[in-house]
């Protein structure tokens, strides 16, 4: 049983910064890439940063320069650390991984937790 577990969400105000973190337990063999995903009120969910096991990294273009993807491979742990932070951000944050665990190789994700920015 594999399990993705995310904390850091809350409540910030503008400017503010939040580091996520999203932590991959179980039956593991491996990990092809971890990631973020948000979803807003009434929108679809997008991916907002991504890390391979190699360590190469893309992020949504409206969140390139405030937030920082890293990954820590022994611990299968993914961050996310975001900076200048805009009321537009606020949603539902996911943790998504793909993982090998045998027998299967599929996508993995993360209850979501809430980051909201305010005044």
């Amino acid at each position: 049983q594999v399990q993705l577990v995310e904390s850091g969400g809350g409540l910030v105000q503008p400017g503010g910064s939040l580091r996520l973190s999203c932590a991959a337990s179980g039956s593991i063999f491996s990990i092809y890439y971890m990631g973020w995903y948000r979803q807003a009120p009434g929108k679809e969910r997008e991916l907002v940063a991504r890390i391979t096991s190699g360590g190469n990294t893309n992020y949504a273009d409206s969140v390139k320069g405030r937030f920082t993807i890293s990954r820590d491979n022994a611990k299968n742990t993914v961050y996310l650390q975001m900076n200048s932070l805009k009321p537009e951000d606020t949603a539902v944050y996911y943790c998504n991984a793909r993982i090998v665990a045998e027998p299967t190789v599929r996508d993995y994700w993360g209850q979501g937790t809430q980051v909201t920015v305010s005044s």
